[in-house]
């Protein structure tokens, strides 16, 4: 048994977590930009939650979405 069938799972492993991460966190940020700007994708995750919100709730929660700053590289 040589080193090399040690050492090259475990760089696999390690490569493809990195890179999951970095796919999920460019998904997780498209999803929040389209979000931001559908006031209907907000309704929906809302109702999903459990909450009805009316008009004045919603854009409260769009501006507030607005205004975050998500940092770029």
């Amino acid at each position: 048994m040589s080193a090399w069938s040690i050492i090259i799972p475990i760089v696999t492993l390690i490569v493809g977590a990195v890179g999951g991460f970095f796919i999920g966190v460019f998904y997780l940020r498209k999803q929040l930009e389209k979000m931001q700007n559908d006031p209907e994708m907000i309704q929906k995750m809302a109702k999903q939650m459990g909450y009805n919100l009316n008009k004045q709730q919603m854009n409260r929660a769009q501006n507030m979405m607005k205004n975050q700053k998500m940092p770029r590289k």
